[in-house]
């Protein structure tokens, strides 16, 4: 099983590790490049993306199920924001920090910078998949520990916090008694 982010034509289809790392380094850049109202949104686009909450498998969005804006400057600005988060996670911004080499990763990005870069952003929204988070619901916190945004309003944890999680098992639930 793994996930898939569509856009246009062009489809990046990963495993669920290979997901986690995009989801992983596109976190890292767009946690420092985030400074507008449409920035946050697409944040925490990123942050549902989180299989440890949403479940292995179950992520992946469509570039038409975004909300690029009504306007061709507020589609274009939306676009470029995009693209800048993602030339610097290929740029390996604080991968030093992810504690673990990505070796896969700079091809995940150039893939999906492709599909964004092709991608007419006034194609009306198809809304196939889920929606794409609302003003009220942007990724406005930020992990003190990790600093990276939070999928807040949705959980209070960021994709690094929740990794670290394991669930109960039920040896661990007896010990307990």
């Amino acid at each position: 099983m793994g996930n898939c982010f569509d856009g246009g034509d062009h489809c990046l289809s990963m495993s669920n590790g290979g997901t986690a790392v995009f989801v992983d380094v596109l976190t890292l850049a767009v946690s420092d490049l985030a400074s507008e109202p449409w920035h946050y949104r697409f944040a925490s686009l990123i942050a549902l993306q989180d299989q440890n909450l949403m479940g292995r498998g179950n992520v992946g969005f469509d570039l038409e199920d975004i909300d690029w804006g009504p306007s061709p400057q507020e589609q274009e600005a939306a676009k470029d924001f995009v693209l800048r988060v993602t030339d610097l996670a290929l740029a390996r911004h604080r991968w030093d920090e992810l504690g673990y080499e990505p070796p896969y990763a700079p091809k995940y990005l150039e893939t999906f910078r492709a599909m964004v870069e092709a991608y007419d952003p006034a194609t009306p929204v198809g809304r196939l998949g889920r929606p794409f988070p609302a003003p009220e619901e942007a990724a406005l916190a930020s992990c003190v520990r990790h600093r990276v945004l939070t999928g807040l309003p949705f959980w209070d944890g960021c994709v690094f916090c929740n990794a670290e999680w394991t669930p109960p098992t039920a040896e661990t639930l007896n010990s307990r008694t």
